[in-house]
């Protein structure tokens, strides 16, 4: 597995969006505008490949300086349940002490609250709907 920051309008953020389309949007009959595209233009994408294939993805946004918000994390269909997200995930967190954050919070479908528990972010919300399905705000100290 290789894991590198994908540039924002790039042929390999093309892919990113692609994958993040089928796993995450298609099954709830969404899909992306151009808005939300250009509005990730100044956020921190990253990348998970095997043998230059994308097989996941997440975005990191800048919420304060010394906040981040993980988004859109995405494991391709039949890899999830492999190591995939917790070795991605570990890099999103290393990237973000990089680039000077000190926390990490994200809005956490209800079905993979527990893989992010695994992870040390804890519930810091009560569940909403977003994107019509139930959410939790969920948060890590860096």
């Amino acid at each position: 597995m290789a894991l590198k920051i994908i540039d924002h309008g790039s042929r390999d953020y093309r892919k990113m969006i692609d994958l993040r389309y089928q796993i995450l949007r298609k099954p709830l009959g969404l899909s992306f505008t151009e808005a939300d595209l250009a509005a990730e233009k100044n956020d921190i994408l990253i990348g998970c490949y095997d043998d230059d294939k994308l097989e996941a993805c997440c975005v990191l946004t800048k919420t304060d300086p010394k906040t981040v918000r993980l988004r859109q994390m995405a494991v391709g269909a039949g890899l999830q349940g492999k190591g995939i997200g917790r070795v991605l995930m570990s890099f999103a967190e290393n990237i973000a002490r990089d680039h000077g954050y000190r926390r990490i919070t994200m809005h956490a479908r209800k079905s993979v609250l527990g893989f992010y528990e695994k992870s040390g972010y804890k519930v810091t919300g009560h569940e909403f709907e977003e994107v019509t399905i139930p959410h939790h705000v969920m948060e890590k100290e860096l």
